[in-house]
């Protein structure tokens, strides 16, 4: 029987985000602490942020990057860099407390009894606080949700969130394919994904009130989504751009 400890890596990317990142990176710990088998590693990627945000994380636990260049898809790409080459397992979620890093194992699941691939966490179907989504967000989410359903066949429910989750294998091969330097980086990861053929499934995950304020501008980033939304409409993979590893080929 294979007992081996499967590898967990939470990746944070924040920018301003020292009122919540301690409680995201806590809930990880504590979180996998009550489940044996798997050990974890957080890295929180900060995004030139001009506050706590790195001490408070390494107080918590985590490590800590840095990625200058300021964008959240700048910040995921540097974190996905970063993944070491003997995780099973990488979780990715944002670091203003909005999401709950206590429902780890809800998208873990389905990736370590290999129904799935790739793990979305979401919102619109899950508990939502009173008042912690705008309704003209919830609609701009429904919208690109229906959007990519229905023109890049994907099982999606929640294509704007920030919790997502893979097994190493599915996430090298998104990784290199990634350009998005902003609040596009959810909409070019979940469509590259469709095109490249990986399986997909969403749990229902909570929604909170963030801690801080929002980097997100509603109107301006919507127009950017959807310019990734059309763009890869028209892109087509090319797989030797991959860099396969022996872990890729580990079973």
């Amino acid at each position: 029987m294979n007992t081996k400890t499967k590898k967990i890596v939470a990746l944070v990317p924040c920018h301003n985000e020292a009122e919540g990142v301690e409680k995201v990176v806590q809930g990880f710990f504590d979180e996998v602490k009550k489940n044996t088998g798997y050990s974890l590693e957080v890295i929180v990627i900060d995004n030139n942020s001009n506050d706590a945000t790195a001490q408070v994380a390494r107080d918590a636990g985590a490590i800590v990057i840095h990625e200058a260049k300021v964008g959240k898809g700048n910040a995921i790409r540097k974190g996905f860099e970063s993944v070491p080459h003997d995780a099973d397992y990488v979780v990715m979620i944002d670091g203003d407390n909005t999401y709950q890093s206590h429902e780890l194992f809800r998208l873990i699941e389905p990736l370590s009894s290999r129904f799935c691939n790739v793990v979305i966490g979401s919102r619109l179907t899950g508990k939502i606080s009173e008042g912690a989504m705008s309704s003209f967000n919830r609609f701009g989410n429904w919208m690109f949700s229906f959007l990519v359903r229905f023109f890049y066949n994907a099982n999606v429910t929640d294509v704007l969130t920030g919790y997502f989750a893979w097994n190493y294998q599915a996430l090298m091969r998104l990784h290199p394919h990634l350009v998005a330097r902003d609040f596009g980086i959810e909409m070019d990861m979940v469509t590259k994904m469709a095109v490249l053929g990986e399986s997909i499934s969403c749990v229902p995950i909570t929604y909170t009130y963030r801690s801080g304020v929002s980097n997100l501008h509603p109107v301006r980033d919507g127009i950017r989504i959807l310019m990734v939304f059309v763009r890869n409409l028209f892109w087509k993979s090319d797989m030797s751009y991959v860099v396969f590893t022996p872990k890729l080929f580990k079973s």
